[in-house]
Parts: C-alpha cells; structure tokens; sequence
C-alpha cells in the first residue's frame, strides 16, 4: 500500500496496484479516512432512568425472580399494570447480564473443520456407507466405499445386509493388506457414523498405523469425495430403482466400480480417469491431448485467441474440506 503512490505516479493507479497486487478499491478506500462513528441519539421512546430502575425493580421482585419478562407482561396486564412492552422489559435484563440461561447446560466443544491434504495415492483414503434399496419397503442394503481422496479411485466396497463394526473393520484391513500400506503412511477419513467411531475400527487402524480423522459433529458436507462419489453411482441411468437380491446388488456394483475407476472421466482430476491418476499413468495421455490442441492452434488459431492452449493437468494435490468449496460435479 505504502508503495502505490510512488509507482502509480509513473505508470497509473491501476497498473501499479495489479503490479503490487493491490486491489484498487481498497487503495481507493483508504485514500478517504473512515468518519469518527456518531454517538447513537437516544430513542424518544425509551424508558427514563427512574422507569427502567422501577422496571428492574420488578423484575428483581421474589414474585417475579423466576420467571420469564413474557410472562410477567401478561401477569402485570390482567393486573392492569403497564411498565413497557416485552422488549422494554428484556433490554435492562441483557445489559445487565441477567437475561441468559442459569441451568447447568452442557457446553459442546467447538470441533475444527478437517483439512486433510493428499499429494499421492494411497495417502488419503475416505470411507462411507450408502443405503441400497431392496425388493420391497423396509428390505434395504448396505454399500461400504473406500475411496483415495487424491485419485478418487475406490480401492475397496462390500455390499452387506446391515451395518456392522466388524464388516467394516474386515473390509478396511483387507483393502490395506492389498494396496500394503506401510504403518504410517495413511489418513482414513469418515464421517462419525457407530461403524466408523467403533471400537474394532480404532484398535484396527491402530494396530495397521493408520491415522483415523472425522467430520465434525451434525455437518453432512465434511466427507465430499465419499459423498459425491455415492451421488454419481446413484444418478446412473442403469441405477435401479430397487435390486431384487444382495447378489444383484453386488453384480451391479462390480461393473460400476468398474466403470468409476477406468471408463469415468472425472471432473475432479481434469477428466482422466481415476485407475490413471492412481496408477501414475496420466504422462502419456496429457502428451496426446497436447499434441491434439497443437494441431488444432496450428490449423485455426483464431479459435483460440492466438493464445496457444494446454491440456489441463490433474491437482498436484488433494484437501479434504467441506462440499460448499467443492464443484457440484466433483463425482
């Protein structure tokens, strides 16, 4: 800020705060000194001194001691009393500090929202579980999905008739023991479900040394990729809107999944697929694609701008943060 007035004297305001990376408007803002507030008048209507003392000392009365201004607004009116409306009653209350709650209530920790930050496969996973409809109402099934945050290819799913701690912690242990992650190299994320907070789970990841994260309590939006992975299973035109058995089910899930992680083209990891980027196999077909936009600059350069095109590279890495900060089509 100190700098804009020398530089902008050579070359002009505006290219002097994009040189300095200054916004202007708050250059602009800066140049007029914020006015000294004004002290806020007092309301005509407001309640003289002596009033709101005669207010409180009603209020602070053993008969009125326990109970709420509303009610005592409606007592003092049946007893043809008016010493000022609700809000008049509350106001002397609250700057006084004896308008809050005097109960022993518990206090809810404040939880930090989970930034988790993937740079490699295999080094970030996020774990759910999605309800599956069965043959008739109330008959459901249960999807379990581990997903690789980073690639967002899903390295373990079991499809099962309930949800179990032990189902999860057999398929959790499984899916590392193929992948051989190493003690300490994995983060697994989850929301706070009972299978993800349970017992089995915890000794599991502890025992395989594996750093076990959670969303924060009653937010839906902390497990993204799980959720948006889910989403674009269920949006498939193929998606039934019942399965007649598990083993349907399961066939189903097998030719998606499979699908999901060598045919999708992922909005996420600049459309490659999620098998490609998990595999480090992305080199080659980003060469092809940048040969294709050379070509096309080449013959029809005004198509784009004279501005020769790059083929979009997928995120060096990956955080896990809420869904708001995240694309609508991030599955």
């Amino acid at each position: 800020m100190n700098a804009v007035p020398g530089l902008a004297s050579a070359v002009g305001t505006r290219r002097a705060c994009d040189a300095l990376g200054v916004s202007r408007a708050t250059w602009y803002r800066a140049q007029k000194p914020r006015p000294a507030p004004r002290s806020r008048p007092r309301p005509p209507l407001a309640l003289q001194p002596e009033e709101v003392e005669a207010a409180l000392a009603v209020l602070h009365s053993p008969r009125f001691a326990d109970r709420a201004p509303r009610a005592i607004f409606a007592t003092l009116l049946e007893e043809n009393r008016y010493l000022g409306s609700v809000s008049t009653l509350y106001r002397p209350l609250a700057a006084r500090g004896e308008s809050q709650e005097r109960r022993a209530q518990r206090r809810y920790p404040r939880y930090a929202r989970p930034e988790l930050l993937a740079t490699t496969p295999n080094q970030l996973w996020s774990w759910d579980i999605t309800t599956l409809k069965g043959p008739a109402k109330w008959v459901h099934f249960l999807l379990y999905v581990i997903l690789d945050v980073f690639s967002r290819c899903v390295v373990g799913w079991t499809v099962a008739h309930r949800e179990s701690a032990e189902l999860a912690n057999r398929l959790i242990d499984q899916t590392c023991h193929r992948h051989q992650i190493p003690p300490g190299q994995l983060t697994l994320h989850a929301d706070r479900g009972s299978s993800m907070k349970s017992k089995p789970v915890a000794l599991l990841l502890a025992d395989l040394g594996v750093t076990k994260t959670h969303s924060r309590p009653h937010v839906s939006n902390d497990n993204p990729y799980s959720e948006a992975q889910f989403r674009t299973l269920k949006c498939r035109p193929e998606f039934p809107e019942r399965f007649g058995s598990i083993e349907d089910a399961r066939a189903f899930c097998q030719a998606f999944f499979h699908w999901y992680n060598h045919e999708h083209r992922h909005s996420g990891i600049a459309l490659f697929t999620p098998a490609d980027v998990h595999r480090g196999l992305i080199e080659p077909r980003l060469r092809a694609r940048q040969t294709t936009l050379d070509a096309a600059f080449r013959e029809q350069p005004n198509r784009f701008k004279g501005v020769p095109p790059v083929a979009k590279r997928p995120p060096s890495r990956s955080l896990d943060q809420p869904a708001a900060t995240q694309p609508r089509n991030a599955g």
